[in-house]
């Protein structure tokens, strides 16, 4: 293996790497989201002492699940790119519309992490109502998956010029 070929298999061992952390933190997330439901009624119905930290809890949970999941789909080329429209189109097209499909997602990944890090940092000093966490805190998802997004989308656009199937 030549030098570029084994710096390409690193750097596309560390975005699989990657990918597969944000899966493991959106499924993490998912079974806490369902923990937390699970207390908050089991707290109301059967204790009858319904806690305040449940929802804001539930909320960041599913941020959090939403965001990273959106990520790995990005990552898996099956989330956000358009792909019936690709497979229709002849080859000669499917590249250009693979490629502003993927710079539309760079964008918009981009967009989310700048406006997440911005709404994030504007309300950090706001306590968020029912836990001890800032209400910034709730925001750290959208620009985590934001910049996850556009790190996917711009692998794919650099490195994978055709949409991969399973069968490959």
């Amino acid at each position: 293996m030549t030098r570029p070929q084994a710096a390409g298999a690193a750097g596309r061992a560390l975005v699989d790497r990657t990918a597969n952390a944000a899966l493991l933190l959106a499924s993490t997330s998912l079974v806490l989201l369902v923990s937390v439901e699970l207390w908050q009624v089991f707290a109301r119905y059967v204790l009858n002492d319904s806690p305040s930290w449940t929802e804001p809890v539930a909320v960041l949970c599913m941020n959090s699940a939403m965001m990273l999941g959106a990520a790995v789909g990005v990552h898996a080329q099956k989330h956000f790119g358009f792909y019936i429209g690709v497979h229709a189109a002849p080859s000669w097209l499917q590249r250009i519309m693979l490629a502003v499909s993927r710079a539309v997602q760079v964008a918009v990944g981009l967009m989310l992490a700048v406006w997440g890090m911005r709404m994030s940092a504007d309300t950090w000093d706001v306590p968020l109502a029912g836990v001890a966490l800032p209400q910034g805190a709730s925001y750290v998802p959208l620009w985590v998956g934001g910049l996850l997004i556009a790190a996917f989308a711009l692998d794919l656009l650099l490195r994978a010029p055709l949409l991969q199937t399973e069968a490959e």
